[in-house]
């Protein structure tokens, strides 16, 4: 299958990254290399991208759509909250900037075989990084009711949580639960059908906490935040998009902490934590697709773009 993906934000995202042309510059999330191929046609012969992505499958399709940028793209099967340590094994110190896209890509949802869409039967999987061991299949037959309604009520903000846990453990106590359409069945007979009528498909917030919980997404961002934030050059930008509204959560809870200056408790009279601000915050209110970049793809309603600056 055509590897294909609908940048979101494409310009809103680069265009605030100010690009340096002799720069250093990261796409942590390559996915299709939409924002890569904008920033490395602003750079010059002397800058450079690396471009890290954990599907494989995403970067084969990347190097073919970028090979006209071979000499200033270094490719990187890893995940972006290794960033310290991907930078360390290139002799890197330093970057002007970087994007994070923690959006799905359509590819992986239109791919069957993946296991991360409602829409398609296969396999429960949702990998995004197949060498990873926890699958879909894992948890939906191996946590307790109390977990998996923890991750599907805390992770897909899923009011009927608590039913649909109870009945994927009844229903995996007759025979193990192993594509995605079970799942779905399973899914849909929770859910009372009044509460199904309107809204999203009843699936979507369960499988998207399934993908989170497998994938790890939300855990690692704050850290890999704070990590961007010591290999960025002062001045240099991170512009993160986010699909969700705990991951938004997260991305505008660091960058406010690492904009305070003093941490001091307020009866302090004099400063004594010489706490520095890190970052100054870009976008006091995120920044959303335009009406016709949601009717061109509809993937891109959930969108918000947040960018913070090293200072």
């Amino acid at each position: 299958m055509e590897f294909k993906h609908e940048t979101v934000l494409l310009n809103e995202t680069v265009d605030n990254l100010n690009i340096n042309p002799n720069g250093i510059y990261v796409d942590g999330t390559l996915g299709g290399g939409g924002h890569s191929e904008l920033i490395c046609s602003k750079l010059s012969g002397d800058g450079l991208l690396i471009g890290i992505d954990q599907d494989e499958d995403a970067l084969d399709f990347a190097k073919m759509r970028l090979r006209r940028f071979s000499n200033k793209i270094i490719f990187v099967n890893d995940n972006f909250s290794n960033i310290k340590d991907i930078l360390d094994r290139l002799n890197i110190k330093k970057i002007n900037g970087i994007v994070l896209d923690l959006g799905v890509s359509s590819y992986q949802l239109d791919e069957g075989e993946r296991g991360f869409s409602y829409m398609q039967d296969a396999e429960l999987d949702m990998r995004m990084d197949r060498k990873n061991m926890l699958t879909a299949k894992d948890v939906v037959n191996t946590y307790s009711e109390e977990e998996l309604y923890k991750v599907i009520k805390l992770y897909g903000e899923e009011k009927w949580a608590l039913r649909i846990s109870k009945f994927i453990v009844e229903a995996r106590n007759d025979k193990e639960i192993e594509t995605t359409g079970e799942l779905v069945e399973i899914i849909k007979k929770a859910i009372p059908s009044g509460a199904r009528r309107n809204g999203p498909h009843p699936a979507k917030r369960t499988f998207q906490a399934i993908r989170i919980e497998v994938n790890n997404e939300l855990d690692i961002l704050e850290e890999t935040v704070k990590d961007i934030a010591e290999v960025l050059e002062t001045g240099g930008r991170i512009s993160v998009i986010t699909f969700h509204s705990l991951e938004d959560r997260i991305i505008k809870n660091v960058y406010k902490e690492l904009s305070k200056g003093c941490i001091c408790p307020p009866e302090l009279p004099i400063c004594q934590c010489n706490n520095e601000p890190i970052f100054k915050i870009i976008t006091r209110k995120p920044i959303y697709p335009s009406d016709r970049e949601i009717e061109n793809n509809p993937r891109s309603r959930s969108a918000k773009l947040r960018v913070a600056e090293r200072i």
